[in-house]
């Protein structure tokens, strides 16, 4: 049986498998020199199937060396021209052309070329490995824990096992991979990208390969762009809904209703693109016409949902296309370039609504990231809504409006200008300003002592002087108008009032202003960082406490020699605080 090949062929290693089991004896394969020279091309381009295909061609000349088959060479060399148009029919037409000439079978993996080949009066033969019907073999490191893997030569495999935001990273093998074990692996996952349903090569350049099998994201790196063959094989462990999350009914109204410019933000591997997919569901589910814009493309979202890859490389081009389809909401997973947020404004500006996923370590930084690229005016039009994500929960969502006001801090009518106000979108807290200042624009944080001016501030301070020679218990004063709230601890409040209110009425008398004594108001839990801080005090030091939300325990930690309890925010005990936080419970402490 004589069989010519065709590079799809070769590059599927279908030949190869097909004599090593013995289905093909005694055969005589001839190559086309046009196959070797695109095989050739595309490894000088650092293309990870060029290679492939050549190592197939080097377990054929094996083959052919035992005795095995018959191997030749044969064929015109294709032109430069032919070969920079290979994807225009160019060298399969020189193929087409050895087979008829030889009177040979051929052999192809391309479906296209199949149908041609027929047509032309051909014998074909469409070929594609047997063995990648079974599962793929990087799947034995994974199990139900594991968020990725970690390949690379000369190191002992390692996963990332738990959930976002709590994982750690662990030896799953202790002997060092080598490159070859490593490239067979990747070899084996390119073939399948070009052959399996579900399955698409969504990057090549030189040196690295992005591919998407099912829901796996596989990122393949190797020589010139690193210094050594690495795979890096990322999945999805949870699927939730947006109910998961246990947003405020406020908040979830405000994304059907209102929010058409929405930043999911948050460090790497908080999240971000799991809540993107709770909420492509949430407005499908609503009736929504629902996209998406990726590269790659790895959201795990239902098929009434269409995924689109940057169209000839270019994501400008897919949202003209998405402009033409006119989506009721698309998500851009997600945000990097400058270029990425000028192609968001523009479909936010044409009425498309999006959601957008951006890296931030800090809610405002998503916002920032607009700040320097487009006029302030546009901003709130263009963004409404961020929602900060940190270990798989929404720690933070702000609103966004435009006002013309004299901004916080300053006290003269002519400094008025248009202000983007950034609120606590839960508690309408104002927390940041964005305005022109000079010729730049900046954002600035807004604190409670910045909101009162500069004359109230200075009269508290009057009045705390006045005070503190007549009270000797700690204290603070807040004005109020024409009327001063004065917060004391509760033990000390019978002292500060006095008998009959008699005390409390001389303090009135010293200052002149009407006095209103209130239990001083202070945070048992302080956020710093990525750490909840209670202080517990001295009497706590070196011994266990228990925290308790609304008088139901949630854990027990030991106290430091200061008497302060310091606790991680991803930790199983931050998560459980926070969530007690989130839902407006009273926080106490409970010694031993």
């Amino acid at each position: 049986m004589k069989l010519v090949v065709d590079t799809s062929a070769i590059t599927k290693g279908a030949i190869s498998q097909r004599i090593e089991s013995g289905e093909w004896r005694n055969v005589h394969v001839i190559i086309p020199n046009a196959v070797m020279a695109e095989l050739e091309h595309l490894a000088n381009k650092g293309k990870e199937v060029g290679f492939v295909g050549i190592e197939e061609v080097k377990r054929l000349k094996e083959l052919a060396d035992a005795g095995f088959i018959k191997l030749e060479f044969k064929g015109a060399f294709p032109t430069p021209e032919e070969i920079a148009y290979a994807k225009l029919g160019a060298i399969d037409a020189k193929i087409r052309e050895l087979a008829r000439e030889e009177g040979a079978i051929l052999v192809t993996g391309d479906h296209v070329q199949a149908e041609v080949a027929k047509a032309y009066g051909l014998k074909v033969i469409y070929a594609a490995r047997k063995d990648l019907r079974k599962e793929p073999s990087f799947l034995r490191f994974f199990d139900d824990q594991t968020m990725s893997v970690h390949l690379k030569e000369n190191v002992p495999p390692m996963a990332k096992k738990g959930k976002p935001g709590a994982f750690k990273l662990v030896k799953i093998g202790n002997k060092p991979m080598s490159a070859e074990e490593i490239k067979e692996i990747a070899n084996e996952i390119v073939e399948r990208a070009r052959s399996e349903p579900n399955a698409y090569v969504e990057i090549d350049l030189n040196g690295a390969t992005v591919v998407q099998y099912k829901e796996y994201r596989i990122a393949i790196a190797y020589p010139p762009f690193s210094d050594g063959w690495e795979i890096t094989i990322v999945r999805p462990l949870v699927k939730v809904t947006l109910d998961d999350y246990k947003l405020s009914k406020k908040l979830k109204e405000r994304l059907e209703k209102q929010a058409e410019g929405i930043l999911i933000a948050g460090p790497p591997g908080a999240g971000k693109s799991t809540f993107a997919q709770a909420l492509a569901e949430f407005y499908a589910s609503k009736g929504k016409i629902v996209k998406t814009m990726e590269s790659p493309r790895d959201l795990q979202v239902p098929d009434e949902i269409t995924q689109y890859a940057p169209l000839e490389g270019d994501m400008e081009k897919t949202a003209d296309i998405l402009l033409l389809v006119r989506p009721d909401y698309t998500i851009y997973d997600e945000l990097r370039k400058t270029r990425d947020f000028e192609i968001f404004a523009d479909m936010r500006m044409a009425g498309v609504g999006m959601v957008g996923v951006v890296h931030a370590s800090r809610p405002i930084e998503a916002i920032q990231r607009f700040v320097h690229r487009m006029e302030l005016g546009l901003i709130p039009q263009i963004v409404d809504t961020v929602i900060f994500i940190r270990a798989g929960r929404v720690e933070k969502v702000y609103k966004l409006n435009m006002t013309v006001k004299v901004p916080t801090g300053m006290t003269e009518e002519d400094l008025a200008r248009p202000v983007v106000e950034v609120r606590d979108f839960e508690t309408d807290k104002l927390e940041y300003e964005i305005y022109t200042f000079g010729e730049q624009t900046v954002v600035v944080p807004v604190s409670e002592e910045a909101k009162r001016g500069p004359l109230e501030r200075h009269a508290e301070k009057s009045i705390e002087m006045v005070l503190s020679r007549h009270l000797d218990v700690p204290f603070k004063v807040i004005l109020k108008g024409n009327k001063v709230v004065l917060q004391v601890r509760a033990e000390d409040m019978p002292k500060v009032i006095g008998r009959k209110g008699r005390r409390v009425s001389q303090l009135e008398a010293e200052i002149g202003l009407p006095i209103s004594v209130e239990a001083l108001k202070e945070d048992l839990v302080e956020e710093k960082g990525k750490y909840y801080i209670i202080r517990v005090g001295r009497k706590a030091k070196n011994k266990q406490v228990t925290i308790l939300a609304d008088g139901e325990p949630l854990f027990t930690l030991r106290a430091n020699k200061k008497g302060v309890i310091k606790i991680d925010k991803n930790s199983p005990e931050g998560l459980r605080l926070w969530e007690a936080l989130k839902d407006g419970k009273q926080i106490e402490t409970r010694i031993g």
